[in-house]
């Protein structure tokens, strides 16, 4: 690393748990976000600074004024502008040490393949069961760790999802979706504004910690949140 990433990852390198060579870890790592919305959002932010070597990012979305409420990488004056682009101007002024790969495009099947084979692991903050699903099918067949999270209204959950390693996948946990119209999204349904900034910033957390192998992560758990009450619940997940 250079001198003046060394400066700026000063304060990860002091850390007992991650150090240089954890620092260098998360350098020679690569993480793919599906969505650059409100989970996104943090996500990518907190990833970019901590300086994971290359983020991939998947959305075929455009800026609205109604995202920036919540979705922070975005910014009023890139109103209309595709998200991933949108975020990679954010994320670039964040960090120029980093390598950026916005991906413009409706995420099916055959894409998910290719794209998830380029990364070590795989963060999906989508709204949507479909996607959720297929997602999840794709990780597991390819071996890869999965980070999944969800929100409405004032609450979240999140968790790491890796057969490969012996966890629960997101099918094990979810084995049946929900009927059309039981589970509404944030459009429909609103959401509290720093609710996805509490969960993303999780998923991100959880991203390092699995790359620099810290404590103890959510492998097997699922995180509940409730920020209406603050009260936030853990509870053992097994593979069905």
């Amino acid at each position: 690393m250079s001198e003046a990433e060394l400066d700026r990852y000063a304060r990860h390198i002091m850390l007992r748990e991650i150090g240089g060579p954890g620092q260098r870890k998360l350098k020679d790592s690569k993480f793919l976000v599906i969505g650059a919305g409100g989970l996104g959002s943090p996500a990518l932010l907190y990833l970019a600074g901590a300086g994971v070597g290359v983020l991939g990012f998947v959305d075929d979305d455009m800026v609205d004024g109604s995202n920036l409420q919540r979705q922070i990488i975005h910014a009023d004056a890139r109103i209309g502008m595709p998200k991933v682009f949108s975020a990679e101007i954010a994320l670039r002024g964040l960090n120029p040490f980093i390598e950026l790969r916005p991906y413009r495009r409706r995420l099916d099947e055959a894409a998910a393949r290719a794209l998830f084979a380029e990364y070590d692991l795989i963060l999906d903050g989508t709204d949507n069961f479909d996607t959720r699903y297929m997602v999840n099918r794709v990780a597991v067949e390819l071996g890869k760790p999965l980070i999944s999270a969800a929100i409405t209204q004032w609450e979240g959950q999140v968790s790491l999802f890796h057969p490969a390693s012996g966890a629960p996948c997101y099918e094990c946990v979810f084995p049946v979706r929900p009927a059309p119209g039981m589970v509404p999204t944030c459009a429909e349904a609103g959401v509290a504004a720093p609710l996805p900034g509490v969960i993303g910033s999780i998923m991100a957390m959880e991203a390092v910690k699995h790359v620099t192998g810290a404590g103890e992560t959510l492998k097997g758990r699922l995180m509940i949140h409730d920020a209406l009450y603050a009260e936030v619940r853990v509870i053992g997940v097994k593979r069905q």
